[in-house]
């Protein structure tokens, strides 16, 4: 397996499977935090949870980005190589501001305590991993 085929792969399945957890919020669920009140602290860093409109937007543009990443639509190759590398440059930004404590740019309100010390130490490290394997995987598509 060429490196290019592990990052695609991890891309892929990471923005999947986060489109899924975000379908699941959407729908209610807390999981995997006790309560709505403990998520929307940890999630997302203010007392009012988001909507169900909001998680299935989310899980719309995740699951979107995946398809891009996995170079869809095959037909036409230039749109899935600017579509990865959109959303490559969207992970950056989310984990460039995350790491510097300024997510609340991004996402108004994002600043509980519990959020930001979390962002620093998984949420934005992981957005950063998936723009830089995301670059990786479409890096050599030929066009």
């Amino acid at each position: 397996m060429t490196i290019e085929h592990a990052a695609c792969r991890f891309s892929v399945t990471s923005l999947t499977a986060l489109a899924g957890l975000h379908v699941a919020w959407g729908l209610g669920s807390a999981w995997p935090l006790p309560d709505r009140e403990t998520f929307s602290d940890v999630v997302v860093g203010r007392p009012d949870p988001p909507g169900p409109v909001a998680c299935f937007a989310v899980a719309g543009a995740l699951g979107t980005a995946a398809l891009l990443v996995a170079g869809r639509p095959r037909r036409r190759p230039a749109l899935s190589r600017l579509g990865a590398a959109g959303v490559a440059g969207v992970l950056a930004l989310r984990g460039a501001a995350g790491l510097s404590g300024r997510t609340d740019l991004l996402a108004a309100g994002s600043t509980s305590p519990r959020f930001r010390r979390l962002d620093r130490l998984a949420y934005s490290p992981l957005c950063l991993a998936l723009a830089a394997s995301t670059a990786i995987a479409t890096a050599r598509r030929s066009g």
